[in-house]
């Protein structure tokens, strides 16, 4: 008997970072199942309150932002979402501010899910020495010279962080999520 996910993440709170390029698919089908099961979701940027996301080769939809990364305590998040897409964590790994919201994940040993180019982020706290993860192929030399050990699976879960390769994976990921957001 499959254990059903609906309503197993009630009450819990997840920011999801991400700013102007992020994939799209890789922000809306994850936040998708995380409502589905009961969280509430946080879009956080460090800039305007709008954010714009890309489509595989174009620029995509408009999104609204919850709040100005300027204002959101990861305290009050219970798991964080770091979506992909190339220019979004390319510009979120030289926000001060973005590096230390993620930081504080990780410190505090907080769930932290990332998708193809989103472990970039995660390079620049400087704690993923010795974490297995995966990513998206390109990023893979990126995250071994930080000190990771990455691996080519669909997902990888290691104690508080989950990673996935791309938005192909997305199916398996989001399931996992829901399993990760759960502690």
């Amino acid at each position: 008997m499959k254990k059903k996910l609906k309503n197993t993440l009630q009450g819990k709170k997840i920011a999801i970072l991400l700013t102007d390029g992020f994939e799209e698919v890789e922000m809306t089908k994850p936040r998708e199942a995380l409502i589905k099961a009961g969280a509430k979701t946080f879009i956080i940027t460090p800039k305007g309150k709008k954010v714009k996301s890309w489509q595989h080769d174009k620029w995509g939809k408009n999104f609204k932002v919850s709040m100005n990364l300027k204002n959101a305590l990861p305290k009050n998040f219970d798991g964080i979402l770091l979506p992909g897409g190339v220019m979004n964590p390319d510009k979120l790994r030289t926000d001060k501010n973005a590096i230390k919201f993620v930081n504080y994940f990780l410190t505090h040993e907080k769930p932290i899910a990332a998708i193809c180019h989103g472990p970039w982020t995660l390079i620049e706290t400087g704690k993923i020495k010795d974490i297995k993860l995966t990513s998206y192929h390109s990023i893979k030399s990126d995250l071994l010279n930080a000190g990771a050990k990455w691996v080519n699976k669909k997902f990888v879960r290691d104690k508080n962080l989950l990673t996935s390769r791309s938005p192909k994976d997305l199916p398996v990921f989001n399931k996992e999520i829901i399993k990760l957001f759960i502690k």
